[in-house]
């Protein structure tokens, strides 16, 4: 279906704004208003979609793109893998200038659908090695964009275990296998040893994978949990969230947003930002730039949140080092 932006706050005020930007501004593609797509893997009314398509929204706007004057945006909002083909397709047909997509199943679908609309991709696993891009240096295709983040920094997830539970013996790493979560596991696996701590590779494909792998690995004690980037895990986050609290699970995301819905702790790239950076490609692109000839970046902002009111509920200190680190604290 197709959705403007369901927070009508948003759209005034970026309006309201956009009205003071001079005219030239708005004239600046002499071909008329120009249409940008949008295919996500998050609801319309999910606040983390909110916030990821407000920023691109003030990204674009900062670039004198001004929605309703002299460019149009059409989204696909994709609530279950089975919808992303069809979502993509829907874009395609609509002959828009440019698509920007978020993470590697949604890049994959445009591209299957397409070779010649240029897309601008965020919070992509693995760029090269799954597919979506040549190389990092010269993407070569139709697409081009930001990286979710390289897998060393997987390494950290493990390292914050330790040390906001330092009894923990044993760790489950929950993965979706095709959003990258297997090499996400294999940088994990790589250190397991050296911090004390023998590890399980949960790899799941739909909720009921999830609940049983969870329980499962809980049965024993002195146990956490890892969950890696993915579009599942993304998706079903209430739910790996609710599961870990149930079994008492010290639980370690990979994304800000797990720990807005009542997770532990948190490390990873502020996709909020990769979204209005990548503004700045739709913007390059939509003055005649080839997605080919622009480089692949990787993330420059991480953040680090932490929720003491959930670490209570678990009988957890957070170590006063941990709490100076974060980039914020929710309690």
């Amino acid at each position: 279906m197709t959705v403007t932006i369901g927070r009508r706050e948003l759209l005034a005020a970026l309006g309201g704004a956009a009205a003071a930007w001079p005219l030239a501004a708005w004239a600046q593609q002499s071909g008329g208003i120009r249409r940008i797509g949008v295919l996500t893997n998050l609801a319309s009314d999910d606040p983390e979609s909110q916030a990821r398509i407000g920023a691109f929204l003030q990204g674009l706007q900062e670039f004198g793109w001004a929605i309703g004057r002299n460019v149009r945006v059409e989204y696909r909002w994709v609530t279950d893998a089975a919808s992303i083909s069809r979502h993509a397709t829907e874009l395609v047909a609509l002959s828009p200038d440019v698509i920007l997509a978020n993470a590697n199943p949604s890049v994959w679908a445009l591209q299957r659908a397409t070779r010649t609309v240029p897309i601008v991709f965020v919070a992509a696993t693995e760029p090269v090695g799954s597919g979506l891009v040549e190389s990092m240096a010269r993407p070569g295709g139709n697409a081009t964009g930001f990286a979710s983040a390289e897998f060393g920094t997987s390494v950290k997830w493990l390292e914050l275990l330790k040390e906001i539970a330092p009894g923990a013996t044993r760790a489950a790493v929950l993965q979706d296998p095709p959003s990258g979560g297997a090499s996400q596991f294999a940088a994990i696996q790589a250190v397991a040893g050296s911090f004390g701590v023998a590890l399980s590779s949960l790899a799941v494909s739909d909720v009921g994978e999830i609940e049983r792998s969870v329980a499962a690995f809980a049965r024993a004690s002195n146990g956490g949990l890892i969950v890696t980037r993915g579009a599942l895990t993304i998706t079903h986050r209430d739910l790996i969230v609710k599961l870990a609290a149930q079994h008492r699970l010290p639980a370690v995301y990979p994304l800000r947003l797990f720990v807005t819905a009542g997770g532990l702790i948190s490390y990873g790239p502020d996709i909020v930002d990769q979204y209005r950076r990548a503004a700045g490609y739709v913007d390059r692109i939509l003055k005649g730039e080839k997605p080919a000839d622009l480089p692949v970046q990787l993330p420059t902002k991480y953040e680090l949140v932490v929720n003491l009111k959930t670490a209570k509920a678990l009988g957890l200190d957070i170590p006063a080092s941990v709490l100076a680190r974060a980039d914020e604290v929710i309690e």
